[in-house]
């Protein structure tokens, strides 16, 4: 069998949400790459795919630095997308899992910049965080002639303003550390009562507000933290 390359999408978080196709290649891989998100910690995407794996299927961990040193980040993806590469030229089922989908927001992307086989690649999509935040919070992303806008939180705050004004729904991610001032910006546009925060989404630490006026700026938040906006829905 020649080898192949999977990028696989676990979902956001609850191991019953990943795909049925990403479950049956799971099963099947020789080997699977799992991100960590510090050396020698655990991986929260492989404890989500982890029962769909074969008795076969060696795993490897593999941690990206996140760092502000762009050399050492990229020194990481250089690595990783080479040992993807030469256990695909030595004929293996090769998988790298990622958390959310795999095309939105995920170190994938520095990977698959670095990849030349196409032919022997697949990309599994995956539930995003705010289609789940959307769905457990019974709050629609976006309806009928609405505009739709994911925006990083890392973004300058002239940027998130722009797009506070310009769309319609919003979903603000990388909330983690930045919850302040992106309040403010919300109040500033008159729109705290059309959004909701979810941290955790479909794990067992799941938190949702949906009154961000009463919410305190400093606020502990788990790293997953997210908002959605919908300016023709109010918060209950």
């Amino acid at each position: 069998m020649s080898g192949k390359l999977y990028a696989l999408s676990t979902g956001p978080g609850a191991a019953d949400l990943i795909t049925v196709r990403g479950a049956r290649i799971l099963g099947k891989l020789d080997v699977l790459y799992a991100p960590a998100g510090r050396k020698g910690g655990d991986s929260l995407a492989l404890s989500i795919v982890r029962e769909y794996l074969g008795e076969q299927t060696e795993v490897r961990c593999c941690h990206f630095p996140m760092s502000a040193d762009s050399a050492e980040k990229e020194a990481v993806w250089d690595e990783v997308a080479a040992a993807l590469e030469a256990e695909v030229q030595a004929g293996k089922q090769v998988g790298f899992i990622t958390l959310g989908d795999a095309m939105l927001f995920s170190t994938w992307v520095f990977l698959l910049q670095r990849l030349q086989y196409p032919q022997n690649l697949e990309i599994v999509p995956g539930v995003t965080s705010f289609a789940a935040i959307a769905a457990r919070a019974q709050t629609p992303l976006a309806m009928e002639q609405q505009s739709l806008a994911v925006v990083s939180c890392t973004a300058p705050e002239s940027d998130i303003r722009q797009a506070l004004a310009q769309h319609d729904s919003l979903v603000l991610m990388k909330v983690y550390g930045r919850f302040a001032r992106v309040k403010a910006l919300l109040a500033e546009a008159g729109l705290l009562d059309h959004a909701l925060m979810m941290a955790e989404a479909t794990l067992p630490g799941e938190q949702c507000w949906r009154q961000l006026s009463e919410v305190s700026d400093d606020q502990p938040l788990p790293y997953f933290s997210t908002i959605l906006v919908n300016k023709q829905w109010k918060q209950a």
